[in-house]
């Protein structure tokens, strides 16, 4: 009976113990220590904290998570011995390649790389007819013959190719599966009484992927160089999906446009300019005060278009939309600019006396920063929380005396003749020629 190593003693070194423990005695090494976890360990199976007797044997396998193989590798090198066998079981193949090439070269020690398709789940009732991925690699003829035939014996299906066929199969097969389950675990996916067969399935692939560590997954997706690309591809198929399930437009009579400002904010100013240029006659205007909300709106299909602001000429970027822009994917449909100016207004029953502070949006006060300290140095600026972010919205608070007296805002004066607030000065921006342009999008 020939004698092989295990080092690592995870859930799959485990299983790998399984598949070897009756045809050869097996000594084991893991550097936390060996917990048999109802594991039976036959009469030839040596546990061991030392490292001499691990590499005594012939063959040596390493069952250790992919991120730690390198460094297993480095550590142990000097106990190599010429001719001596070692054969990897990661789920990835290219990096494992990589790592033996760099710290094998110029010895005799040889390589082996393979990736048994199967699990401790999998693998419960035996391991007749599941797949094991072999590639010869630096091993011998002799020594790769002998573990071929060897997996043979025991009725796996051994399939034979190259490192860079396997990862890239890998990735749109078990790095898709163990990703999809990781989903349904952040999803909350549960059993139903209602369940059918697809459900159960999904359920299956969620419990079996998700009783792996997160350092497992976590190394499926980051050493295989192609499950960027299946995650991306996977991304672009669920919008393709998910656009598919919304309308082209939600009320075919009239398009609807959702706007970040409220009535009478610059928003409502700029998309009545657009859809003058653009000729639309038949539109309905949705007040969503923030970027946010409008992008928000736009993704679940409530608006057809949306619309913010997003450059001020003196002010700069607009940061909430930059913020929101950040969390959405959408497409420009148009970038356009209107001449805008400020007035500072106040409640119609209160007295400029009266009036401690000015709330309004972040960027009306960039846009007005040298002279509202000049002439208002005594008035405190804020901005609302939520959407009174929105200034429009801000001076329809002040007029339902939703905000006390001593609260002014600025914008522009169509407010005060909407909401009969009285005008304290207009034209407070910085520059008379004061541009803020928008984006008018779609999904």
């Amino acid at each position: 009976m020939k004698q092989v190593s295990i080092i690592g003693f995870g859930r799959f070194g485990k299983t790998l113990y399984r598949l070897l423990k009756d045809d050869f005695a097996v000594v084991l090494y893991d550097r936390d220590g060996i917990s048999s976890d109802g594991v039976k360990f036959t009469k030839q199976t040596i546990t061991t904290k030392d490292l001499k007797e691990v590499y005594a044997s012939d063959t040596v396998f390493y069952a250790v998570p992919v991120s730690e193989f390198e460094e297993v590798i480095s550590s142990h090198r000097t106990h190599f011995r010429e001719d001596q066998l070692l054969i990897d079981v990661l789920a990835v193949k290219l990096y494992p390649a990589q790592i033996f090439e760099k710290h094998l070269k110029g010895t005799q020690v040889q390589a082996m790389l393979t990736h048994p398709m199967f699990g401790p789940d999998s693998s419960k009732d035996g391991f007749a007819d599941l797949p094991i991925i072999v590639n010869q690699f630096t091993a011998d003829n002799t020594n790769f013959n002998f573990w071929e035939r060897y997996f043979t014996d025991k009725q796996l299906r051994v399939v034979e190719l190259t490192p860079e066929e396997h990862d890239q199969m890998a990735a749109n097969s078990i790095g898709l599966t163990h990703f999809l389950g990781r989903l349904l675990e952040q999803y909350k996916f549960a059993a139903t009484p209602i369940d059918t067969v697809g459900a159960q399935k999904l359920l299956e692939i969620k419990e079996q992927t998700c009783r792996d560590t997160w350092q497992l997954f976590n190394d499926l997706q980051h050493y295989n160089p192609y499950t960027e690309k299946m995650r991306l591809k996977l991304g672009e198929a669920y919008d393709v999906v998910y656009n598919k399930l919304l309308p082209s437009q939600i009320n075919p009579d009239y398009l609807t446009i959702g706007i970040q400002g409220g009535k009478g904010s610059f928003n409502e100013e700029a998309v009545m300019y657009w859809l003058k240029r653009s000729g639309i006659t038949d539109y309905k205007i949705k007040y969503l005060y923030t970027s946010e909300k409008v992008l928000a709106a736009l993704h679940a299909g409530e608006i057809d278009r949306g619309q913010f602001a997003i450059h001020n000429s003196i002010g700069g970027i607009v940061g909430e939309s930059v913020e929101a822009m950040a969390r959405y994917n959408f497409t420009i449909i148009e970038e356009f600019a209107i001449v805008i100016a400020h007035a500072l207004m106040i409640r119609d029953d209160a007295d400029y006396d009266e009036v401690t502070t000015v709330m309004a949006h972040p960027q009306v006060f960039a846009q007005c920063k040298r002279t509202l300290p000049e002439k208002y140095p005594h008035l405190k600026l804020i901005s609302g929380e939520g959407e009174l972010i929105d200034h429009a919205n801000v001076a329809k608070h002040m007029a339902a005396h939703k905000l006390p007296k001593n609260i002014a805002t600025m914008g522009s004066k169509v407010l005060a003749d909407l909401y009969n607030l009285k005008i304290v000065e207009d034209n407070l921006q910085d520059a008379s020629e004061n541009y803020t342009s928008f984006l008018l999008v779609s999904r």
